[in-house]
């Protein structure tokens, strides 16, 4: 259980830090190079000499930049740190992490870690480059900096060139892996505080002087390099010519050669399209029975580009997948959904029935493809509603299901707002606000409204090709969270969806599973169950939340991942928050579910009560341990 002051924090939560795209980290990178190959050389082991500290440190800063869309770190120096910027931050802790991992020993019967070994690249043939020499001030402190361990001069550099309080440089220190942050800041402590020294040409991997290597061990070793060479092509070709002897990869053909199955998953002639009137007359409602739509489903260049880039994606490609989610290609010729003009992309969506995937590459230019996977295996008419085509300026786009009869958009913290319509174009919506792309504080979240002419069903946007269905009721018979008291239900707690942003996340089920009057009298609290299911089956988040009456936002009293409560298998919680009144007196407030018979308390705060509540007093800070009993006796421990 955790201790909440839900009375004097009204805010809303924010468990996860921004998320950073690839663009925005490579854009600090670059403006910030100097000094983040700077902490990168100040860090790593002087015993590596100077010269290949300089390459190491350029090699570990270059290789700082993440595949892929990043939360940054949530630490107060990200607020702090290079005038707040995420992308700086996400980019500094990369750098930090693998130059500490650069000093660690290589374990014996275990393969190094890349950062322990030379860098591959840069390289400079013949030639040795390090930094300019300083003072004899710049000498003394390089060698009391070589004194110290990795996390102090870590430390040390983040005091000096980041310019972070303690506080700062152990939250820094603790999130790059370090065990005893509190250790290396003493141990920086030894050192004395000459911070202005570090920006001396002495610690500069930018500003290096050059001189040449061995020249007669250089010559010795091409000499070496090219009767190895001689020696190899002898060998392979006595390896090429018939005999007994199996090949590299055994019975497999060539790539893609002779072998129908591939050749026909990339021929765009034999991708399957279906009819447009195909999902009426069908037993089943989801991708299977989307027709291809868009206006470039004709261009056969493009789809081949799409189909070669999913089988064989390149280096420059940014490839994506939730978890759980394979990425390999497709068996056969998968299923066309959609091709056309999104923005300032062209972009393909395909099914080949366990996956979706979502290939785009630029309008302009030849660089930039992009290919995103979602797993969708099992989905229904409800989860099969729409798909995301594109992102763009804080605004999202989808692709809708063909039953899909309207679009709108909703606020889902104002449940008493109405929906506003949103264009659908050939089943493509209008931009919409993305609440997956918001970096600031969680105000609103704008969710997205379909109805298909029997129901209405919420969708939202969790930083994935494929949005989550959100429900709303009792766990294994949920129902719509379109209906007036659903959204009630979800209003103070629609902040909370942010916690399960790119985890594979199927649907998100909020459960009112109780009421609590309040010890001072002002009114009954809600207790409020949120599920997050995944589309592999594991991984679910649960979160227990607790909403006081007038809050605009509810707090998260505990939280739970890969347990059975609060859903259809196991359809009982129990959680506890303390809770400080008016008058400043503090309460342990405990709930379980209505099926709940007796709830105790022990540890910090004791207490018991034969119902399914218990309001105890306490102090502020105590911590106790639920326990739970339900009326068909089985025991129930509470959720943390």
């Amino acid at each position: 259980m955790q201790s909440q002051d839900v009375a004097q924090r009204p805010a809303p939560p924010s468990p996860a830090g921004p998320v950073v795209d690839v663009e925005q980290a490579e854009a600090a990178l670059v403006e910030h190079y100097p000094r983040l190959v700077r902490l990168a050389y100040l860090v790593l082991p002087p015993g590596l000499g100077r010269s290949r500290r300089v390459l190491t440190a350029h090699a570990l800063t270059q290789r700082a930049l993440p595949r892929n869309r990043t939360p940054a770190p949530v630490i107060p120096a990200q607020s702090t740190g290079r005038d707040g910027d995420p992308g700086y931050a996400l980019v500094r802790l990369q750098v930090l992490r693998t130059a500490l991992e650069a000093g660690l020993p290589v374990k014996r019967r275990a393969w190094p870690k890349r950062s322990q070994l030379p860098p591959v690249l840069p390289q400079v043939w013949g030639l040795k480059l390090f930094p300019r020499s300083g003072g004899a001030d710049e000498l003394a402190l390089d060698q009391r900096l070589s004194t110290l361990s990795g996390p102090a001069r870590a430390a040390y550099a983040l005091r000096g060139l980041e310019r972070l309080t303690d506080d700062g440089v152990r939250e820094v220190l603790t999130a790059a892996g370090v065990a005893d942050a509190d250790g290396a800041l003493l141990e920086a402590d030894g050192i004395p505080a000459q911070y202005g020294l570090l920006d001396s040409p002495e610690f500069d991997p930018c500003s290096l002087q050059a001189r040449p290597t061995d020249l007669m061990r250089r010559r010795q070793h091409l000499k070496a390099a090219l009767a190895a060479g001689a020696a190899l092509l002898v060998c392979g070709a006595l390896l090429g010519l018939p005999g007994e002897g199996w090949g590299p990869d055994g019975a497999a053909a060539p790539p893609y050669a002779r072998n129908p199955a591939a050749q026909a998953a990339l021929d765009p002639a034999k991708l399957t399209r279906v009819s447009p009137t195909a999902w009426r007359g069908s037993a089943r409602t989801d991708f299977s029975v989307w027709p291809a739509r868009g206006d470039l489903t004709g261009d056969s260049a493009l789809l081949r580009r799409a189909l070669a880039v999913w089988a064989r994606p390149g280096e420059t490609v940014r490839v994506s997948a939730t978890p759980g989610t394979p990425s390999g290609g497709p068996a056969g010729p998968p299923q066309l959904l959609y091709a056309g003009t999104v923005d300032a992309a062209r972009v393909v969506i395909l099914h080949d029935g366990l996956r979706i995937a979502r290939y785009a590459e630029p309008k302009e230019g030849t660089q930039g493809a992009a290919l995103d996977f979602a797993r969708v295996d099992g989905a229904g008419r409800a989860e099969a509603g729409a798909v995301v085509l594109g992102r763009a300026d804080g605004n999202v786009r989808y692709l809708t299901a063909p039953w899909v009869k309207k679009a709108g958009e909703r606020d889902l913290t104002k449940p008493g707002s109405g929906a506003m319509d949103l264009a659908l174009t050939d089943g493509v919506t209008a931009p919409l606000a993305s609440p997956a792309l918001r970096a600031d504080a969680c105000t609103s979240w704008n969710v997205l409204q379909l109805t298909d002419g029997t129901k209405t069903r919420l969708l939202t946007d969790l930083g994935e090709l494929v949005p989550a269905r959100l429900t709303a009721g009792r766990p294994g018979s949920p129902g719509e969270a379109s209906g007036a008291e659903a959204l009630r239900t979800w209003g103070p707690f629609a902040c909370s969806l942010g916690t399960v942003r790119s985890a594979g996340v199927r649907s998100v089920n909020a459960w009112a599973f109780n009421e609590q009057p309040l010890p001072d009298a002002s009114g009954s609290a809600a207790w409020v169950c949120t599920r997050a299911e995944t589309w592999r089956g594991g991984g679910a988040r649960v979160l227990a939340q607790f909403h006081t009456p007038g809050g605009r936002y509810g707090a998260v009293a505990a939280k739970a991942e890969n347990v059975l409560a609060c859903g259809a298998r196991e359809p009982h919680v129990l959680a506890g928050v303390l809770w400080k009144s008016k008058a400043g007196d503090w309460y342990l407030l405990a709930a379980g579910s209505r099926e709940t018979a007796s709830i105790r308390a022990t540890g910090g705060v004791g207490g018991a009560s034969q119902t399914s509540l218990l309001t105890v007093p306490a102090e502020q800070g105590a911590r106790a341990e639920l326990k739970g009993t339900l009326r068909d006796g089985r025991p129930i421990g509470g959720l943390r």
